[in-house]
């Protein structure tokens, strides 16, 4: 990092600060962790996604699938293909593009193979990764370029074709919560003595008290004192928005997380809220407000309740290792044109395949409407069982 780049962090970060202490007076002096995390995050011009921190790839905090490697957004476009198959007309709508890597890939395989959409449309709330994926985009021919478009908000018209969301349900906000003597507290954020932010506990609202039992006696966790974790409220609101305006087709979510008998397990009683600041993983959310990723591993059993509210069908649920090896990745590496690609691209899979990189951690679920089976992708590994 160059003097003057550690300068214009260390200033947006005390504009970022600012913001915070005056929020939190606003508050009575407490706020609530989902808020803090809103605010850090997405709060115009100062939230980490609003404003200009490099955030992927070399020299970011943190390295996406797309942008490990080519494979990933070819075997998504398989999938793609197959959605529009049986969605003539279709087109494609992504969540947060990220750099635009994935868009790039997938459209330029689908070209390939004489199956483009009719428009790949981009939901992107980030000004900063916008510009980085014109930037990008604007490299396509023009027969791929401009069937690009960006949205500001879900789609209002009704639409169909295949919805693409990589890494996107862990960065919604959550609530925190510990659990103490069988009591529920929430997590929020107050300001220590000297005005920097840091945790504290007040009584549980009746809601999230509630909710909290809820999720424990659907996983059966018997919780020591002390327990602490997250969830995030925002699930079924946010999901029924996206996916609204769908009138056929599948939404596929890839993200790292668990059943919910698993990410409430006892032994897990840290929870998974988590800080990404240069290709490092931390756990003090507060360490660097607006200036770095704040995230938590997602509930897939709250993101199949919250598709069944909406009116989805749960298609398929799965690891991405099962998920790339049923759309054919092993086909795609033999397909390299030469000998050092080939081996460039069997290291690439490596790393989206192995357990101890993406491929255990990473789940894939696909939500249906106006499909009754799953997509060829999702058929290899079916855990669903375990929602």
């Amino acid at each position: 990092m160059t003097i003057e780049d550690a300068a214009h962090e260390s200033a947006h970060a005390g504009r970022v600060l600012a913001r915070l202490r005056e929020r939190i007076a606003a508050a009575g002096g407490w706020l609530p962790f989902d808020a803090y995390m809103q605010l850090a995050l997405y709060e115009p011009g100062l939230g980490y996604y609003s404003a200009g921190a490099h955030k992927l790839g070399d020299g970011g905090d943190f390295t996406t699938a797309p942008e490990i490697s080519p494979l990933f957004g070819r075997c998504l476009a398989r999938h793609c293909r197959e959605v529009l198959a049986a969605t003539p007309g279709g087109d494609i709508l992504e969540i947060g593009a990220g750099s635009g890597r994935l868009a790039c890939d997938v459209l330029t395989a689908l070209a390939q193979a004489d199956a483009l959409p009719a428009r790949y449309r981009i939901l992107e709330i980030s000004a900063d990764l916008r510009e980085r994926q014109r930037t990008l985009l604007a490299r396509l021919p023009p027969p791929l370029g401009t069937r690009v478009e960006w949205l500001d908000a879900p789609p209002a018209q009704p639409w169909h074709g295949a919805l693409l969301a990589n890494e996107v349900l862990d960065a919604l906000p959550v609530q925190c919560f510990a659990w103490r003597d069988g009591e529920v507290f929430e997590r929020g954020v107050a300001l220590d003595a000297a005005g920097k932010p840091c945790w504290r506990e007040v009584p549980a609202s009746a809601s999230l008290q509630v909710e909290v039992e809820r999720v424990r006696a659907d996983a059966g966790a018997a919780w020591i004192s002390g327990h602490v974790a997250e969830l995030c409220m925002r699930t079924g609101p946010w999901l029924g928005e996206v996916t609204r305006a769908m009138s056929r087709g599948v939404a596929l979510f890839i993200d790292y997380g668990l059943p919910r008998r698993d990410y409430y397990h006892p032994q897990r009683s840290a929870g998974t809220l988590r800080s990404h600041h240069r290709q490092r993983a931390h756990d003090d959310p507060f360490a660097r407000p607006g200036m770095e990723d704040l995230t938590a591993w997602v509930d897939f059993t709250r993101v199949a309740e919250a598709a069944d509210a909406a009116g989805l069908d749960v298609l398929g649920y799965t690891t991405q290792a099962a998920l790339l090896l049923g759309l054919g990745i092993e086909a795609e590496v033999a397909a390299a044109p030469d000998e050092t690609t080939r081996i460039r691209r069997a290291g690439e899979a490596r790393r989206l395949l192995m357990p101890e990189e993406m491929g255990e951690s990473f789940k894939a679920m696909a939500l249906g409407r106006g499909f009754t089976t799953a997509p060829g992708g999702l058929v290899v590994q079916d855990l669903r069982s375990r929602l």
